[in-house]
């Protein structure tokens, strides 16, 4: 049977705490990886990491997180996230550096992770101070073999595709979360392909509704149930020649997590066969 890359998003801790019994049982064999904790970021997790997947899971990337505070909406998002805010830029700088060699010991070839509210306007001090530090995480990583991701969230499409050009180093590239350019109104996913297409190294299927005002995010649902058009979004990656995984994401937690995951599962070996 053709191996359709589907997977989900799971943290580091339960991969170590609970191996990957759950994963089989509901049919899964990719991962994306995410730890937000440096101090787990270890050569020897990584060599556990390893021995529990085996070759029965397969990670897509390294999701690195960095330190807090993290505040996600419109008011206080903007100071809290990523590495737009100059106070924690650089402590999060080196958790980043950090998650990109456990990325080498778990022989990986991606990381990924929000950068925050990119400046749209690329004439500001602020904004070329962010292509300087993105330009350093992306030489960080190139030197290692690795491709550096934005996860798309926080920025327009052109916004990110121009940073991507002005840093110009090669290896930055783009996790498509569709859902997330509609939860911050930054654009309708199927569109975003045409802007960001050839530099897509990682999707979450996710989905969800624009927001109804402007302090809040939109409202993220089950896959399917949202205003993400799937149907059309896929063959759009196809035609710029997608190959890589399918990160399900469901962000709750209990039972309905799982059925909704089983559900966007069922749906995406539909819409891929």
């Amino acid at each position: 049977m053709r191996d359709l890359k589907i997977g989900v998003i799971i943290g580091l801790q339960s991969i170590l705490d609970k191996g990957i019994g759950e994963l089989l049982e509901m049919g899964l064999s990719w991962i994306q990886l995410n730890s937000w904790d440096p101090k787990l970021d270890t050569p020897e997790n990584a060599q556990r990491v390893k021995e529990i997947l085996g070759d029965k899971v397969h990670i897509s990337s390294l999701w690195a997180g960095w330190p807090p505070p993290a505040v996600w909406n419109f008011i206080d998002g903007p100071a809290t996230l990523g590495i737009v805010p100059s106070c924690y830029r650089y402590q999060r700088m080196d958790a980043l550096k950090h998650g990109m060699d456990f990325a080498v010991m778990l022989g990986l070839t991606d990381v990924t992770t929000h950068m925050g509210f990119i400046p749209e306007n690329p004439s500001t001090t602020e904004y070329r101070e962010v292509v300087a530090a993105v330009g350093e995480l992306a030489r960080y990583a190139k030197a290692r073999g690795l491709w550096f991701n934005f996860e798309t969230g926080q920025e327009t499409p052109t916004t990110l595709l121009r940073i991507i050009e002005d840093v110009g180093t090669g290896n930055l590239g783009i996790n498509l979360d569709p859902a997330n350019l509609l939860l911050y109104g930054k654009g309708n996913p199927v569109d975003a392909v045409g802007v960001l297409g050839p530099w897509i190294r990682g999707v979450h299927v996710k989905d969800g509704q624009y927001p109804t005002n402007g302090r809040e995010l939109g409202h993220e649902t089950p896959v399917g149930e949202g205003l993400v058009n799937f149907p059309l979004l896929i063959p759009r990656l196809k035609a710029f020649d997608y190959q890589g995984a399918w990160i399900i994401e469901r962000e709750i937690s209990g039972p309905q997590q799982k059925t909704d995951i089983l559900r966007a599962k069922e749906l995406l070996e539909g819409w891929l066969a």
